[in-house]
């Protein structure tokens, strides 16, 4: 895979771990949202908890990336759906220790009026390998 972090001063810079773009070749992975579920027993993760459910996703994305050959540095664009973007600055807390700054990748984040059994964020991934 080639990746390449595309920065313009022309454009606001990103005021978060993500970059405005990333240039990439190589075979495309899309991985659906993931929500907090436990893998084992389908239950939520941290009810009520931003910063839990936050860990449960990113480590679902995780499993679901090596499955694929792929890992965190691989990943070109996330979307993150919140419940409430009160709990942008917890949930960011959480996915930046996913990511290093420099070479994150784009992203989006919405709030929306609802997520599927509740829960308080959804993230799908774009990955390349």
């Amino acid at each position: 895979m080639s990746k390449r972090v595309i920065r313009t001063q022309d454009a606001p810079a990103p005021v978060g771990p993500y970059n405005q773009a990333i240039a990439v070749s190589g075979d495309l992975v899309f991985v659906a949202g993931q929500i907090p579920l436990d893998a084992g027993s389908l239950e939520i993760v941290g009810a009520g908890d931003v910063t839990r459910q936050t860990q449960q996703v990113m480590g679902n994305l995780e499993a679901i990336l090596k499955a694929s050959g792929a890992g965190f540095d691989d990943v070109v664009k996330t979307t993150v759906f919140l419940a409430d973007m009160n709990d942008f600055a917890a949930m960011n807390a959480v996915y930046a220790s996913f990511f290093d700054e420099a070479t994150a990748p784009a992203r989006a984040c919405v709030q929306v009026s609802r997520l599927p059994k509740d829960v308080l964020v959804e993230i799908d991934c774009i990955a390349v390998i």
